[in-house]
């Protein structure tokens, strides 16, 4: 069944607000220490915390207003809720950080065993959104493959190196503009490879 249409404005805020909130919040409270229940936390880890239900607020409106949710986002509220979890509960931050690995590994999995198998889950994906020729969303999906794989890499080079202030602006900003951008240059080169819907003669 085919999701309700938003304001695209909206449908931007509800999908990147709760991760701007993060790095609002982190920024304001970064130097700071807070004690819950008898264990303190860095401001980091309740930055973190915050984040959690705020995305699940966003991916329920977003539900609510659409009518539809990607299978995406739900795995992204999993494994933000499950390396949340794992943050607070062992109170290192090391769990959150992590995560960015696995989603965007994950991702290079998924679309890497599709190749293998000879198939596209990208198309599968995104066919009705862009209509494309199967040898295009071959190549996309290959080098979209990568892509994650790279990100995956550059996040565990990042915070096992870099200090978690430059992490968190790193991810705020730099990996989805890079995922941005790699898209925008490639559906550009692919457009030979693009359909034309058809037009409706009535």
């Amino acid at each position: 069944m085919a999701g309700r249409k938003i304001n695209p404005i909206l449908k931007q805020v509800l999908e990147l607000g709760p991760t701007l909130v993060f790095f609002l919040i982190y920024m304001r409270i970064k130097d700071e220490s807070f004690t819950l229940g008898a264990t303190e936390y860095s401001g980091f880890i309740v930055a973190a915390l915050i984040l959690v239900p705020l995305l699940l607020v966003a991916t329920l409106i977003l539900w609510l207003l659409t009518g539809t949710i990607s299978r995406m986002q739900i795995f992204i509220a999993v494994i933000v809720i499950f390396f949340g979890g794992l943050t607070a509960w062992f109170n290192d931050e090391r769990f959150f950080k992590m995560k960015t690995t696995i989603v965007y590994g994950t991702f290079a999995v998924i679309l890497g065993a599709g190749l293998l198998r000879g198939r596209s889950l990208l198309q599968w994906v995104m066919a009705d959104a862009l209509p494309m020729k199967a040898e295009g969303w071959m190549i996309l999906t290959r080098r979209l493959m990568l892509m994650f794989a790279a990100l995956a890499v550059a996040n565990e080079v990042i915070w096992r190196t870099q200090s978690t202030e430059l992490w968190v602006k790193l991810e705020t900003f730099a990996m989805p503009g890079a995922l941005f951008l790699f898209l925008m240059a490639n559906f550009m080169a692919l457009q030979r490879y693009f359909l034309e819907e058809p037009k409706d003669e009535s």
